[in-house]
């Protein structure tokens, strides 16, 4: 026993320097967390916004206070309309400028100068449309008093850069500068404003995406297919916006005058798209930070742009006072965007202390952050919303290429060029040439989709039985005659220079409906559905926008370029557009539905939303109006509502099924039975009903010999709602998965439905969570996705669970065939109620700020999923009343 002491001794003597040790590797690491965290805390804190006190700022003509109230979102008063811009942009810059810097490098094509050798091809795309390069021609196009807006709001934008660089202007620039040291930020100018107009009318563009897939499918499925695939609007179910148009008086609003009294810029003809200039290099950077590679340019772009996948819409709904407890118009309107952290709106109001020709201002609403003005909102007088229009504005056309030059018409026309110099951090320069017809620029070889229909392709050409107008067919004789290869190129109405960005002051200025229809004359791209409604009791609707008005063919397939048989002879002329002004019916509703009969002289599309939204938002407007006059809190109720159509098609199906063999199937199938097909957060019926519609559709679209697209479930629901009405349907028969018939490819999906929830939420079906399955993770809009962990994890929040759905009025919408997860979101909300405009209410997705870590970076998310909106103060008292920080101003003493 003796012997056997001292050997401990030297184990204890380990085990206490191994303590020790220990003891000092984790006090090492505490005062290294220690250290770390206060040094994150002080770079992240370090670009919060200054909101109190006083601030002296060159290029201010007079004194300008800033009120905000506890969500941070700003109301900005000056004395004049270059210091209301001028702070406009220092406040947008305050809290959003990384988003802004972000911004105007993805318009410009200059993604690769921050995020290196990952993002070229998606530059190469973006170059190739020139969005910066037509912003810079609208800019030069500007009457006086507008561009002095534009050149106001990026003084004061480089007011804020001035004692702000790296870090200290955002949390992100320290997290670029670890691997790309050498990134400065540049001085802001009126064009990088202008060009976020294009990438919102690229987010929402029209039929691109559909015109391209029929034209890739066409050579694999017969027309009957086509025809039940892509089904005609079904204009004998679901309303259209202007069922009458008005007839206006020739009141001059199309020529009425632009802010500075000179007169409108008139938008241009349809014309050959100019050739650009050279870009001049800028210096190059070292390196690069990590990125997630998308899978596909297109997607790249969509990416950085916010994901314009399913669901991308919106709502929007105006009620005349007849209707009304107030005896006052109610305005509605909710965007559906790409969800985006932050969130694509920035709530704010622009006042001049005197309202005055000088000085016109008095508006409020949801602003884009790098964009002077008030987008959607109100004034003293009128308030206006915005869905989008779903006309087809862009067509791609088949070009037969021979070398440096095109065929049209049986003469080679020589290809227009330009070459552009792309810098990557972290790599060697790219130069890139750009090939353009008189259609527009090349895009074959950019993406996936558009290069197979180079090597394959497919044009339309006149066929009154197709439901598109349109018969697919390959490139004929005459273009297999012409010696060459086949490119595709695009023309789209937002290549051409236009006014909108003129037409958002006009908007914010207006009085009345004619100074209304005004500002809609001038706004061209995107295309959007317009709701008015003013304090004197008016409601209207104008379709704005530059709508071409085409030779042969209306752009459901491709077209061929080699003659001007095809071309755009022109746009429809302002006053021959559908406007509505005070309808009989007392509402006007827009949800991205048809616009009006097919009598209509002009074609607008054949791909519109296919009305489940509007029919609905009808339908609870109509009936809520017949028992009560309609309030405030019903417009919110209304877009709230989670009613699934095909949810309650399939619950009533899944009753006349004879009873599974599986209890738990049953128990499942149980659920539907007594489900109001609200698809609300916390119901397990609607996350069964969501997920049987789910394998439904891949087992009739997507698991195939032959799969059809499952784009659009709008769509799918006009697809499947008649199949189901017919159970002899060839849809039905699916021969790769062994099904024959209707109800045994419900039994079929329902059990897959019923394994697939088991496996993710447990055997129990009454503990099943739709909004669990449908959360939201809000992801920031460049760093969130980087691949990097710990860098998500200071960016990225949530999960958050969500109801609603694709094709309901709150529209969350979701991808069919991959997860649930929530992609496009209503991005905002708000009820305008003309009888108190203090009485109105707003929210959006995440939060005033940009700052990850600031209280008000994703603030307002819990209120939004559960559909709840903040009061909106207008008049000076109420913004006195809600104001928790005042900052002032002023010019520097002399």
């Amino acid at each position: 026993m003796s012997s056997a002491a001292p050997a401990a001794k030297p184990r204890r003597r380990t085990a206490r320097i191994i303590g020790r040790i220990a003891f000092g590797v984790i006090a090492g690491v505490v005062v290294l967390a220690a250290a770390a965290a206060l040094f994150l805390v002080w770079t992240v804190q370090r670009s919060f916004p200054q909101t109190s006190g006083d601030l002296a700022l060159t290029g201010l003509q007079a004194q300008v206070t800033v009120q905000r109230d506890d969500r941070g979102i700003p109301t900005v008063t000056a004395d004049n309309s270059h210091d209301l811009f001028f702070a406009q942009g220092f406040v947008h810059a305050q809290d959003r400028f990384w988003e802004m810097d972000f911004r105007r490098h993805v318009t410009s094509g200059r993604v690769a100068e921050l995020f290196g050798s990952s993002q070229v091809a998606t530059d190469e795309f973006l170059r190739t449309l020139d969005w910066h390069g037509i912003a810079e021609k609208e800019v030069a196009a500007m009457d006086p008093t507008t561009r002095g807006y534009y050149e106001a709001y990026a003084e004061g934008v480089n007011a804020y850069l001035a004692d702000h660089e790296g870090a200290e202007a955002s949390f992100e620039y320290a997290v670029v500068g670890m691997t790309n040291p050498g990134y400065e930020i540049e001085p802001w100018t009126p064009a990088d404003s202008v060009a976020w107009l294009k990438a919102m009318a690229w987010d929402l563009r029209g039929n691109i995406e559909d015109e391209t897939t029929r034209a890739l499918l066409a050579p694999t499925i017969d027309a009957a297919t086509m025809n039940e695939i892509y089904p005609a609007y079904p204009f004998d179910q679901h309303p259209v916006i202007v069922p009458t148009i008005t007839p206006m008086e020739q009141t001059g609003s199309g020529a009425a005058s632009a802010p500075d009294g000179t007169g409108s810029n008139a938008a241009p003809a349809a014309s050959a798209p100019g050739s650009a200039t050279t870009t001049t290099p800028a210096a190059s950077t070292p390196a690069a930070v990590h990125w997630t590679t998308a899978g596909s340019t297109l997607e790249a772009v969509q990416t950085l742009l916010g994901d314009p996948g399913e669901g991308i819409g919106s709502n929007s709904w105006v009620v005349s006072g007849s209707l009304t407890a107030s005896g006052k118009p109610l305005l509605a309107n909710d965007p559906h965007l790409g969800a985006a952290l932050p969130s694509v709106w920035y709530q704010m109001q622009l006042r001049c202390r005197t309202v005055s020709t000088a000085c016109p201002f008095d508006v409020g609403g949801f602003s884009f952050s790098g964009l002077p003005s008030i987008v959607i909102g109100h004034n003293a007088d009128v308030a206006w919303g915005f869905t989008n229009l779903t006309t087809d504005v862009t067509d791609l056309y088949i070009e037969k290429i021979d070398g440096d030059a095109y065929w049209r018409n049986g003469v080679r026309v020589p290809l227009q060029t330009r070459t552009e110099t792309i810098r990557v951090a972290g790599g060697d320069d790219i130069t890139l040439t750009i090939r353009s017809t008189v259609h527009g620029p090349i895009v074959s070889g950019l993406t996936d989709d558009f290069t197979a229909l180079a090597k394959t392709p497919i044009v339309g050409l006149p066929d009154a039985t197709s439901p598109g107008g349109e018969a697919g067919v390959a490139p004929g004789a005459a273009a297999d005659a012409l010696p060459g290869q086949y490119a595709v190129s695009l023309r789209w109405t937002a290549l051409d220079p236009g006014t909108t960005s003129t037409a958002i002051f006009a908007m914010n200025t207006a009085k009345d409906f004619d100074g209304f229809r005004h500002a809609a004359s001038l706004f061209d791209v995107p295309a959007q559905n317009l709701i008015y409604a003013d304090q004197q009791g008016n409601i209207g609707y104008q379709t704005p926008g530059r709508l071409p008005i085409r030779g042969a063919g209306n752009g459901y397939l491709p077209q061929p370029g080699w003659t001007s048989a095809s071309d755009w002879t022109g746009y429809i002329p302002f006053e021959e557009l559908p406007v509505s002004y005070n309808p009989d019916e007392g509402y006007i509703v827009t949800a991205n539905n048809a616009i009006v009969p097919d009598g209509y002289p002009y074609f607008l599309s054949k791909d519109w939303d296919y009305g489940y939204r509007a029919a609905r938002i009808v339908e609870l407007i109509t009936r809520t109006a017949k028992q009560h006059p309609l309030t405030a809190q019903d417009m919110r109720d209304i877009q709230f509502d989670q009613q699934s159509w095909i949810g309650k098609q399939l619950a009533a199906e899944m009753q006349e099924l004879p009873p599974s063999k599986d209890a738990g199937v049953r128990t499942a199938v149980g659920l539907l039975k007594s489900w109001d097909a609200q698809a609300s957060a916390d119901s397990p019926a609607a996350a069964y009903a969501n997920a049987l519609w789910q394998h439904l559709a891949l087992n009739l679209f997507a698991n195939r010999e032959h799969p059809l697209p499952m784009d659009g479930q709008g769509r799918l629901f006009t697809v499947v709602g008649a199949a189901l009405e017919n159970p002899d349907d060839p849809l039905w028969t699916n021969e790769k998965i062994g099904v024959t018939g209707r109800d045994e490819m419900l039994a079929l999906s329902a059990q897959q439905a019923y394994d697939e929830l088991v496996k993710a939420q447990g055997s129990d079906p009454n503990r099943w969570s739709w909004g669990d399955l449908h959360a939201i993770t809000l992801t920031h809009q460049t760093l969130g996705k980087s691949g990097i962990a710990p860098i998500e994890w200071l960016f990225n929040r949530g999960p958050y669970p969500v109801g609603g759905g694709s094709s309901l009025v709150d529209a969350t919408g979701w991808t069919l065939g991959g997860s649930y997860a929530t992609t496009t979101v209503p991005s905002m909300r708000m009820v305008i109620d003309l009888s108190d405009f203090d009485a109105s209410t707003w929210n959006h997705l995440s939060g005033a700020s940009g700052h990850a870590f600031s209280p008000h970076y994703t603030d307002q998310t819990e209120n939004w999923s559960k559909g709840l909106q903040s009061p909106w103060p207008f008049s000076g008292k109420a913004v006195t009343a809600a104001t928790v920080d005042t900052l002032v101003l002023k010019p520097p003493k002399s």
